[in-house]
């Protein structure tokens, strides 16, 4: 099938990469042209350096040209950006046609998840999400990578994953699509924490535990918006956390550890737990769940805490049963 590719960063790039893998016919639509013509010319050095991209590949900065014909639309932008982006091709993607969401956030002036954004402005497009544990420079190497997708009809989730899936890239399928939301959106946020904890310095057992309780804030949020509690112990969720939580390719990370190591922030690449983070507290608050990692990041990030204030904070919390 036609496949457009909405976004040419890594994980866009990577992605198309992915679709001629599994032999669809690839468009892939990005702003900037010069990432067009570099991707033309079988790269993408600014964001995946090193890759050898396959020359089926179709580059293009109309966004008409790449969704013309198109049976699925990967929509790979930064998540805050979703809305604007859409707004934009809207009028061009066919009707009918099922929208993939590869971008993990919540969008922060509206706390809406990206499916709900997405409903709002193609009301006639099924939504889907692919999410996992999964690093753009794997999966175009060729790295073997497990992901799942999900949508609300079963069914639709079921045939994306076929379609997507190769020896390489092995896509599971779910019906639990806010689930799956959650758990990309939120491990954003708990891998900066990761990262902070230790650029910090403040030792392996400290980063294990911070993981290990964000898994349960994390838990306690999906619960409240009626997910699954298999889809958060799967790919999407304890998985993806796992991953993002412990290496410096994963951005979210690598900014907390920026921040713990006191590095200026100027000029590093988009953390989307960064936006995150915020809406996220605020909706914890809203609904009354404890979620004192997250409430501690969102400060971070607002320059109203340290990182040993934070620490002293979690640690002096008054003590209580762990499953509480």
């Amino acid at each position: 099938m036609r496949v457009a590719v909405l976004g040419g960063g890594a994980w866009g790039t990577a992605l198309a990469m992915q679709m001629r893998r599994a032999g669809h016919d690839v468009a892939l639509w990005a702003r900037d042209g010069a990432i067009v013509e570099a991707i033309r010319k079988g790269g993408n050095p600014r964001y995946l350096p090193g890759a050898a991209i396959d020359a089926g590949i179709h580059a293009t900065t109309e966004s008409a040209e790449a969704l013309e014909g198109a049976a699925c639309v990967l929509a790979v932008t930064p998540a805050q950006a979703l809305r604007s982006v859409i707004g934009t091709i809207c009028g061009a993607v066919p009707a009918g046609v099922p929208l993939v969401l590869c971008a993990k956030g919540i969008e922060h002036d509206t706390g809406l998840l990206l499916s709900e954004v997405a409903g709002e402005l193609l009301p006639g497009n099924p939504v889907a999400a692919l999410s996992g544990p999964s690093f753009a420079a794997d999966l175009a190497a060729g790295l073997p990578t497990a992901v799942v997708v999900a949508a609300k009809e079963e069914a639709l989730a079921a045939r994306l994953a076929l379609l997507f899936s190769t020896d390489r890239f092995r896509c599971y399928s779910t019906g639990d699509l806010v689930g799956v939301e959650i758990g990309g959106a939120l491990k954003n946020v708990f891998a900066i924490a990761a990262g902070a904890v230790t650029g910090a310095g403040l030792g392996a057992s400290a980063q294990a535990a911070m993981v290990t309780r964000g898994f349960v804030e994390l838990r306690r949020i999906a619960q409240a918006f009626g997910a699954d509690p298999e889809t958060v112990m799967g790919l999407s969720g304890l998985g993806d956390l796992l991953l993002s939580c412990g290496s410096a390719q994963s951005r979210n990370f690598a900014y907390g550890l920026a921040i713990g190591g006191s590095e200026s922030l100027a000029g590093r690449p988009l953390a989307e737990g960064v936006a995150t983070a915020g809406i996220a507290a605020r909706i914890a608050r809203e609904r009354n769940i404890d979620a004192p990692i997250i409430f501690a990041v969102s400060l971070i990030l607002a320059g109203r805490i340290t990182i040993n204030e934070a620490v002293s904070a979690l640690m002096s919390r008054p003590l209580r049963a762990e499953a509480e």
